[in-house]
């Protein structure tokens, strides 16, 4: 049959079928994220993951990362994230676990250094409140050398403890009761 209306009906009737529905907008939004994640080569698994930061802007915006960390990024001269970085540190400042691989020099210590900075949000004085474990001496080095940099000017307090008996000694005869 013939179906009789307006040119005013006719234009509500266009109207209602070009708005998107939620489920469009999602899935037209998941496209797109997963178009920015093929870009950058980042393959990812895992259920209710979320999505990647395309700057580290994003990060004060999104994740409130303090001020003084993020000014530790532009001043170490970081102006864009590293693929490991765009997907490691949005997923471990949801509190979620991580195994990543990539290949040295791709910015896997400061993928893992902000999250962990931003967690603890301030310094307290309640000991180590974190820690670190690194296979080699000049892993070690280079993880310490780069959160120093990091924390400059939060109070954080970053150490290195590489032999057992030097550290009794930095940190008192206690210390091994103490933390």
């Amino acid at each position: 049959g013939i179906k009789w209306m307006s040119s005013l009906e006719a234009k509500l009737e266009e109207t209602k079928e070009k708005k998107p529905t939620a489920e469009k907008l999602e899935r037209l939004r998941r496209e797109k994220i997963n178009r920015f994640r093929n870009q950058h080569r980042i393959n990812i698994q895992g259920t209710d993951l979320p999505d990647p930061i395309a700057t580290f802007d994003q990060l004060q915006e999104e994740y409130k990362v303090h001020p003084k960390i993020m000014e530790n990024i532009q001043a170490a001269g970081f102006r864009v994230p590293t693929p490991i970085q765009m997907q490691a540190i949005p997923v471990m400042l949801h509190g979620r676990e991580l195994l990543a691989s990539a290949p040295t020099g791709s910015g896997k210590t400061l993928a893992f250094c902000i999250p962990l900075l931003t967690h603890l949000k301030q310094p307290r004085n309640k000991g180590f409140r974190a820690v670190i474990i690194s296979p080699t001496r000049e892993l070690a080095s280079q993880t310490h050398r780069e959160l120093v940099k990091l924390a400059e000017g939060t109070g954080f307090r970053i150490h290195m403890i590489h032999k057992a008996a030097e550290a009794a000694k930095k940190f008192g005869p206690k210390s091994s009761k103490k933390f």
